[in-house]
């Protein structure tokens, strides 16, 4: 994995390229999931806990509150990350089979489509003629080049739902769980749960600054602002509400 350092005349964290050349893998479909699983898993289920806590609710039922949270949470994450990259995934294939069908029907119209995009972005014509002329010889070659040129896909990477969706329930059931684990082993106030919520959703922003140049303090002091504003705002409505349907 690379690494961030600071600019010197910045100060600014910079990503450094790894040793091998290689950059880290940004299009696979687990990341996003399992980043927004886990940060929406915290920041709803303790402030879904502290509405309760705000209304008034006994102890056991801010731990039936945090329990069906947790469940109904990340079955809808999972549910609505695997129609989405499905949806995704099916208009990807859809356009690349149409792409298949123009290949085939006007190969040489493709050819010169092609050249013409390398032409603009800086080749000499007679280079960019031969460059796609070379690289169309095989229909697959030709295939996943126009994909990448023209739609700006990989269809040999292509994203899958079920590893979306895992991903997505799996760390939304572990973000949610963090609030509910003090009440489960024995707490009857807000303050542990909200101790743990709170060194979550740090540690949620610092470890996802590691998958970018953002420094570790920034993203984690970002991610308990905003969890924490969630937090305060639900309290407050749980308690106006619970004050006048008390």
């Amino acid at each position: 994995m690379s690494t961030v350092t600071a600019d010197p005349q910045t100060d600014s964290p910079q990503p450094r390229i790894p040793a091998d050349g290689h950059h880290r893998d940004v299009n696979g479909g687990w990341l996003r999931p399992a980043v927004f699983g886990a940060m929406d898993g915290l920041v709803s289920n303790f402030a879904l806990m502290t509405g309760v806590v705000g209304g008034a609710a006994t102890p056991s039922t801010v731990v039936l509150t945090g329990l069906a949270g947790l469940a109904a949470g990340a079955f809808s994450m999972a549910a609505g990350e695997y129609t989405s990259v499905a949806s995704q995934r099916e208009l990807v294939e859809a356009e690349l089979e149409a792409e298949r069908i123009e290949l085939k029907r006007n190969p040489r119209g493709e050819l010169a489509e092609l050249a013409q995009l390398y032409v603009e972005r800086g080749v000499e014509p007679e280079l960019a003629h031969e460059v796609a002329r070379q690289l169309s010889a095989d229909p697959n070659t030709a295939l996943a080049v126009h994909a990448r040129e023209e739609l700006g896909v990989d269809p040999d990477d292509l994203p899958s739902p079920l590893v979306a969706a895992v991903s997505s329930f799996g760390c939304f059931a572990l973000g949610a769980l963090l609030p509910v684990l003090p009440y489960l082993l024995g707490a009857t106030a807000l303050w542990p749960a909200a101790l743990l919520a709170v060194l979550g959703l740090f540690g949620c922003g610092a470890v996802v600054a590691r998958v970018t140049a953002r420094s570790w303090w920034f993203s984690g002091v970002r991610q308990l602002a905003l969890g924490g504003a969630a937090a305060a705002v639900t309290f407050l409505l749980g308690r106006l509400i619970g004050g006048a349907i008390g």
